[in-house]
């Protein structure tokens, strides 16, 4: 027996023998269970069976041991031949996919009071008392099974008969659908029902066919009020999504392609505006651009040009969307543009094509697949956004202001809220078909398994200056921005009087030394402890089922491959209100209840952020030669080894990308978790938020100062555990210097 089938018969085992099966009300890491083993809340699945009644879990250890049955019974060559293999093989993957459903359903069907439908009371008899959510055990054992099902496919001679490849994708699924699909598709379900709870198709077309949604006026292209929300919305994204494109590209140019001094403060800079919360930058450029900011009382002052409050509206959110979402598109698009084969263009310019023709022909049409995920990133967080249109949107309203009026406000309307995000769905859609679109039936390969020691092209005279002179700028106002939100760290009350003061860390931060030791005093402790341990939990789990998932769709082929695709990216259609108030429905109740702890924030973090990492994953492999994967099949590895130690190293872009992202969306997350946040676990945003409402501006800017500290300092560990992907090719110091020859080497 396998290795491989050795651990999921022994996850199933210790998930019915060892572990709680129930939910516990402390974490299961403490370890407080082990005092109350065998208790009624606290006892492993066997137990609940023979102590407490829990007959339905029967059937559990039975797939067991008809699993360890399949294992037991040998098969030969020969009945390979004649058939036997592939029926043992469907045999066992019937029995993994049984206990992995099994589970699930029990827990669906059985809740606190008994049956939790009037159809199992009539068909089965009926039950001493009831069931809470799952815990531990039923993790473990819906976990074994799931790999017992993928080792049946691998078996059939599905995915090449690659047990990591169909382990792999079986466990994402499971997890998307069950993280992200459900959620969404619960609280959608509140579109079709009526005041009645009834379903009713006429309820779903009174709340999509409102005018507030469809106006349509010429003052759509200035962002006037007479359009609909909807057309609000699309307009808005179509213009983050280009310029957040745009000004990515430049960035990633100047970065990989340029000789500017100071790339590392440079790429530093870059990245800032995704390291603050959303509402840190409407509030900067309000006091910058704002009836009474820097700018306007300059102008009014030199030029007397009267003070016009022009930021509040279209223009001042996509400034502010522009700044938020930038740096994800140039984290998506640095990878792909280091990533363009030298070769390839050298061949260009062996032709005598000019710079700029190789520029354009060559260089940007490689490029196609980055800046087709940066779009489809850039328009779907647009689509999604919150915290900026709240604080800058004035009466220009978007679809995810809506929401979140229609779920907290006085209409208290969650049909209302579930039809506006059927929408957006529609305009992901739409999104992610133009994306496919663009890049169908073309390749981008750039980086094969052959030595490439090309001298990438120096950019054309036009395109450097156009990247330096967009992105310089772009960055110093950047500079301006924080600094003036950093200054008011500092000052008695930003705005009004610019004394030099301590007091908002102090008050926010305090360590006061007393009979016991050294104790955290300070107000915004709790938040920012909850919000690290939150945050590094999150991070690594997104990159790594970012980067699989990436690998599963860009490596391997499967039927259901682009629904597959789009499950993945479902999160960042829906706003983060939206999210937060389907885990709330979602996982409130059994079989599932996690609300209230810290696990479920994690998991809405990890999920939440999850398509950036994807987006980047696909952009970088579809630059890698497949024959790279066949190599290392042909000597014997399989996909695990493959993955590891061939497609991995050449995948650190991506990899640096989904950490990044993935830790620092978690630092600064707003909508998506303030539903889900209590006294234990309230996090950094909710804190600074109850700050900015209770006017204590010193305090919340204090606070998202030390927020950037950190987070810059957890981007350069990063950087540094990471690496950067060697491709073995030449680099000269500068202009004009004699190229030195690197060696070839991965």
């Amino acid at each position: 027996m396998t290795g491989y089938r050795i651990i999921a018969l022994l996850l199933v085992a210790a998930g019915l023998t060892l572990v709680p099966w129930y939910a516990l009300q402390d974490s299961f890491f403490a370890f407080k269970w082990l005092r109350h083993f065998g208790s009624k809340d606290q006892s492993p699945a066997l137990w609940q069976i023979a102590s407490y009644g829990k007959v339905w879990l029967i059937a559990l250890p039975a797939l067991l041991l008809a699993t360890v049955g399949l294992y037991a019974r040998p098969v030969n060559a020969a009945a390979a031949a004649e058939g036997a293999l592939r029926s043992w093989a469907r045999a066992l993957m019937i029995v993994g996919a049984a206990g992995g459903l099994y589970v699930i359903a029990q827990g669906f069907a059985i809740g606190p009071r008994g049956y939790g439908f009037e159809l199992l009371s009539a068909l089965f008899p009926p039950i001493a008392g009831g069931q809470f959510g799952m815990g531990a055990g039923a993790l473990l054992v819906a976990f074994g099974f799931v790999l017992i099902c993928a080792d049946g496919i691998a078996s059939m001679g599905y995915f090449r008969g690659d047990r990591f490849v169909a382990s792999a994708l079986l466990c994402i699924v499971v997890l998307v659908v069950m993280f992200v699909f459900f959620p969404v598709a619960r609280v959608l379900y509140e579109g079709f029902v009526d005041q009645d709870r009834a379903l009713s198709l006429a309820a779903l077309w009174e709340r999509f066919a409102q005018p507030k949604l469809w106006n349509l006026t010429l003052a759509c292209l200035w962002g006037g009020s007479g359009c609909g929300v909807a057309w609000n919305t699309l307009w808005l994204a179509l213009l983050c999504a280009a310029g957040t494109t745009f000004l990515g590209l430049m960035l990633a140019l100047i970065v990989t392609r340029s000789n500017f001094r100071g790339k590392k403060v440079l790429r530093l800079l870059t990245v800032l505006p995704i390291i603050t919360p959303p509402f840190v930058v409407g509030l900067s450029l309000i006091m910058l651009f704002g009836r009474s900011g820097v700018v306007n009382q300059f102008l009014e002052w030199a030029f007397n040009i009267p003070q016009t409050r022009w930021i509040y509206g279209l223009p001042g959110v996509l400034l502010a969307q522009l700044f938020a979402f930038t740096p994800v598109a140039f984290l998506v698009l640095i990878g792909v543009v280091e990533g363009v084969s030298p070769t390839l263009e050298e061949a260009s310019q062996s032709l005598h094509a000019s710079r700029w023709q190789t520029f354009r022909t060559v260089t940007l049409p490689l490029m196609a697949p980055g800046l087709a995920n940066a779009f489809l990133v850039g328009f779907i967080e647009s689509i999604a956004d919150f915290g900026n249109p709240v604080v800058l949107g004035g009466n220009f309203g978007v679809m995810a202001t809506e929401i979140y009026f229609a779920i907290v406000g006085a209409q208290l309307d969650q049909g209302k809220a579930a039809v506006y995000s059927m929408i957006l769905l529609a305009f992901a859609l739409f999104a992610f078909w133009l994306q496919r679109k663009a890049t169908a039936r073309k390749s981008f390969v750039t980086v094969s398994g052959k030595g490439d020691t090309g001298l990438p092209s120096p950019l054309p005279d036009g395109v450097r200056r156009t990247a330096i002179g967009v992105g310089v700028p772009w960055l110093a106002l950047t500079v301006v921005l924080y600094g003036m939100s950093i200054f008011g760290a500092f000052v008695k009350v930003w705005g009004r009087d610019h004394t030099f003061t301590l007091d908002h860390f102090v008050k926010a931060f305090s360590i006061d030394h007393g009979p016991n030791g050294w104790l955290f005093t300070g107000a915004a402790w709790h938040s920012l402890i909850n919000t690290l341990q939150f945050s590094l939990a999150a991070a690594p789990i997104t990159a790594i089922i970012g980067i699989l998932s990436a690998y599963l769709i860009a490596r391997t082929t499967f039927k259901g491959q682009r629904a597959f695709e789009f499950l993945t990216l479902l999160s960042f259609a829906i706003p983060g209100t939206v999210i937060g108030v389907a885990y709330i429905f979602a996982f409130n109740v059994p079989p599932i209840e996690i609300t209230g702890t810290g696990l479920i924030i994690v998991l809405c973090f990890v999920f939440r952020n999850l398509p950036v990492g994807v987006r980047g994953g696909i952009a970088a492999l579809s630059q890698l030669d497949k024959s790279l994967d066949e190599a290392s099949t042909t000597l014997g590895a399989n996909g695990a080894t493959t993955f590891k130690r061939v497609l991995m190293p050449l995948l650190k872009p991506a990899v640096i990308g989904a950490l990044i992202y993935g830790f620092v969306r978690s630092m600064t997350t707003v909508s998506a978790i303030v539903f889900l946040v209590s006294g234990d676990t309230e996090v950094a945003t909710t804190y600074i938020i109850g700050r900015v409402v209770n006017g204590d501006y010193g305090v919340a800017i204090a606070y998202c100062a030390v927020l950037i500290l950190i987070m810059v300092t957890a981007i350069m560990l990063v950087q540094w555990v990471v690496g950067s992907r060697k491709l073995g090719r030449r680099t000269a110091a500068h202009p004009g210097a004699p190229i030195a020859p690197v060696a070839v080497g991965g």
